[in-house]
Parts: structure tokens; sequence; C-alpha cells
């Protein structure tokens, strides 16, 4: 006969908890496996977009290869932070909420979280199925026809390759945790592949001697080059705010924080410099041998006169963008929007509802606007930031470093994280002034510089208004109470 217990505490109340929010028993992902979320996070198109634009802002080679490194380096500290609640209880990023905003109230930053993946998961289908329409005309160009008619914004063949990379997806994620985590041990090697294959066929094109270091066509004062210095390293910080917020919700399978450490270390600085480095190869060849920098990896690939190579590279890219896709748009709300009716929405259900809405959205309408996709980075800053800012300063600060399991996944009154009613008035009222500081920032035009540091002015008044709103709830350290509790929730 099958077992038909829960795989956790049946004491939780069922308004929280369902197999896939409680505690892991199987805390097995090693360092490569953390390294390997990493690169699938890196070798993506906006992430190789996001490194050749930094080399057109007028600085030497060495000033955008530091700002990049500074940058990356600030991700890692703050991965390491965000990873160690999770890890020590063993439970996602919504999860982990309950600490700050309460058992109900953490419902808020999933919500926020779950509907930022929502139009990125969109936006990031549509940017593969265009690689994917790519390799489609190459092959059939009978079907260009297809390209011609369009509904609510997209094409025939677009339509259908939309399609076919929704459904890709859908298949990977549908497969479980252990799937996502075969596939992005996969995803991001090949990447590697594919880029060192490109750079290389440049340099046998162009030669060492068409390769410049400095794709710069302006010159800029001392001042002004601190400036993009400064701007640029904000840049990429905000670039992985997004899968940073809720990297607990893989920090969670970690072995220990020791293997998370290390797999922090190698995927970001490391493996983040390297990728520049060739990335800037490629992109500074493309201004020899076309008479023109294009960032954009696919336009790069069509160029490839081999038809087969191209063909490779493009799937290679659209794999990539899969891999990005699953681990910063798909796990994330399958956890977020499970969290808000534990019995009702499974993992998989969760998921599911981001992919349908993200075509209800016609991302590539929203895609398509400059000045929209502007400004929805900027609201998505404004957001990330303050959770960002209230979740670390609570965890470390107001609580010391302390997780109660049990607490988290109980609607007693007498429970730790109840709070009033299940929601923490002081989370949110840090919550709404900040958010609020970050939108006006954004649509002020003449703050427009101002908005590219939106993740760090919230993430600091997030902290800030916390840390003073719930200054006499601080605990006092223990170490016993989390190790008890940790066991028993295991057992």
């Amino acid at each position: 006969m099958p077992n038909l217990e829960p795989n956790y505490n049946a004491r939780y109340s069922p308004r929280l908890t369902n197999e896939d929010l409680a505690p892991t028993r199987h805390q097995t992902w090693s360092w490569y496996n953390i390294f390997s979320f990493w690169m699938s996070d890196v070798h993506s198109m906006g992430g190789y977009v996001v490194a050749a634009s930094f080399f057109a802002l007028g600085l030497a080679s060495w000033q955008v290869l530091l700002c990049l490194l500074l940058g990356i380096c600030i991700v890692q500290l703050c991965a390491n932070l965000v990873a160690k609640p999770s890890q020590m209880a063993g439970v996602p990023y919504a999860v982990i909420c309950r600490q700050a905003f309460g058992v109900f109230g953490a419902n808020i930053p999933a919500v926020i979280r779950g509907l930022i993946a929502f139009a990125w998961y969109g936006i990031q289908t549509y940017l593969a199925a265009n690689a994917l329409m790519l390799v489609i005309l190459k092959f059939w160009p009978a079907l260009t026809p297809l390209t011609n008619g369009h509904f609510l914004g997209l094409s025939h063949l677009g339509w259908l390759c939309f399609g076919i990379m929704w459904v890709l997806q859908a298949l990977v994620f549908w497969h479980g945790m252990s799937a996502i985590k075969r596939f992005i041990d996969i995803a991001g090697p090949a990447v590697y592949v594919v880029m060192m294959a490109l750079a290389g066929w440049i340099l046998w094109q162009t030669g060492f001697d068409g390769i410049s270091f400095t794709l710069a066509s302006k010159q800029l004062t001392a001042g002004e080059q601190t400036w993009q210095m400064i701007t640029a390293t904000a840049l990429v910080v905000s670039y992985f705010s997004g899968p940073l917020l809720n990297f607990g919700d893989f920090s969670r399978y970690g072995k220990s924080m020791q293997e998370i450490r290390r797999g922090n270390r190698w995927g970001l600085p490391f493996n983040f410099l390297l990728f520049s480095i060739v990335t800037v190869v490629i992109v500074s060849g493309t201004q020899s041998l076309f008479g023109k920098m294009i960032t954009d990896p696919i336009e790069t690939v069509s160029h490839v006169g081999n038809s087969l190579a191209m063909a490779i590279g493009l799937l290679t890219m659209i794999t990539a963008t899969i891999g990005i896709n699953i681990v910063a748009n798909f796990v994330s709300p399958a956890f977020d929007f499970s969290n808000c009716s534990p019995q009702k929405i499974s993992f998989r259900t969760g998921g599911m509802i981001a992919a349908v809405g993200s075509v209800l959205l016609t991302p590539w309408n929203l895609f398509q606007s400059p000045e929209l996709i502007h400004y929805t980075l900027d609201v998505l800053g404004a957001f990330i930031g303050p959770l960002f800012g209230i979740l670390l300063t609570d965890f470390y600060l107001i609580k010391r470093g302390n997780v109660f399991v049990d607490d988290l996944f109980t609607d007693s009154p007498n429970g730790r994280y109840w709070y009033k009613n299940g929601f923490n008035p002081k989370a949110i009222a840090a919550l709404v002034p900040s958010v609020a500081v970050g939108l006006i920032i954004s649509f002020i035009p003449a703050l427009h510089e101002v908005a590219n540091f939106s993740w760090f002015i919230g993430a600091f008044l997030g902290a800030g208004c916390y840390r003073f709103l719930a200054r006499h709830e601080r605990e006092g350290v223990s170490s016993t109470s989390f190790t008890a509790q940790r066991v028993a929730a295991k057992e």
C-alpha cells in the first residue's frame, strides 16, 4: 500500500503548507549546481547585450572590466546573504518572507516577485522564438509568407515559434526541480562552447589586429568617466536583481552554505568576467567585419555564412534562454503563487499560471516599445530593492540569524510570525514609502539618470525604514533554537 502521509510535519497548517513549500528533505545541490544556475543566468541574450553595451560607454577596456567585476562582486555578496535563511530552513523565498511580513503578509512580496517574473517570462520566450524563426527561415525559406500576416501583433510563423518555445519550457518545468537541475547543468556550459567557437571564427576573419578593447566613439572627461563607471556598476546589480531576490528558491537545496558560497564565487565573478571578455572579442570583431558594432547575439550568429553553424549557434542561444527563463521566471512564480493558496495551487500549477499569463500579456508588443521597457525596468527595481532590504534587515539585524521553522507554517496567533492577523504592519509600513520613492524617481524625467540606481535607493530605504520601525523587536542570539526545529522539521 502506498504511503499517503505528507512529506512534512502533520501539525503544519494546510493554509500555509504543501509538499513544495515544506522544508525540503533533500539538500543535495553541490557547488557545481549553483555554478550552473548562475551560468544559465549570465549566458543569456540579455546578459550578452548588457556586457556588450558597457563597452560603448566611452570607457577604456580596463574601466569596463573593473565595473563589471565590481558589480558582480556586489551581486555575489548579496547572493550569499540571501541564500543563508533559505538554506538553513530548506524553504523557498516566498516562505522565508513570512519571517518579515507575517505568515499571510508574505503573499505581498511573493505576488510582487511573481508578477515581475510573469512579464519577463513572456519577453524571454519571445526572444527565443525569434531565434527559432531565423533557424526555420534559413532552412525553409518557403515559409517566409507566414511572416506577413499578423494576429495580435505577431505573425503566423511567430505564433508557431512562440508556441513551440512555450511548450518546450513547460515540458522541462513539468518534470520538477530535478529535471530543471539537470537542464541548467547542461545549458550554461553549452553556451560557452558556442561563444568560444564564435569568438574563434571572428578572430579567424579579422585577425588580432581587428579586435579593439575600447569600443568607444566619444571622448569623456574624467568626471564623465567616473559617473559612467558608477552607472555601469549599478546596472550590473540591477540586471541580476530579479533572480537575486528569489535565490532562496535554489539555495534551499544546497548541501551547505560552504557549497553555495563556492558556487557563487565561480558562477559570478569568475564566470561573468570570462563571459564578458569573450563577448567584447565578438562585439569588437563585428565592428571590423561588418562596419558596425552588433550587440545582439542573434544578429551576430545570423551573419555566419555556414547554415549548419548558424543553426547550431542559434539553437544553443535558444537553449540558454530557456535556461534563464526557467530559473528566473518560471520557478519563482511557481513557488510564489503556490504560497498564496497551498492546497489549491501546487508548484506546477503556479508555474503554469505564469506561463499562461505571459501569453495574455502579448510580450512582443511590450518588448517593441523601448520607452515602455525602460519604465518597466525602473519600476521593477523600485519594488525589488525595498523587498531585498527589508528581508535581509529582518533576518540579520532583527531576528539575529534565527529561523523558527515550525512557526513559518503555523496560523496560530501564538506563532512567532503571526504579528497582527498574520501580517506584520511594520514591514508593510517600510515597504510602501520605499517603493513610492522609487516610483517617483522612475517617472520624473529630470531624475532619469538617478533611476539607474533605483534598486540601491530602494534597498537602503527599505532597510533603514524597517530597522527603525522594528528596532525594539531585536531577538537575542540563539544557537540552539533553530537547530532543534530544523531537525524536527526533517523528521
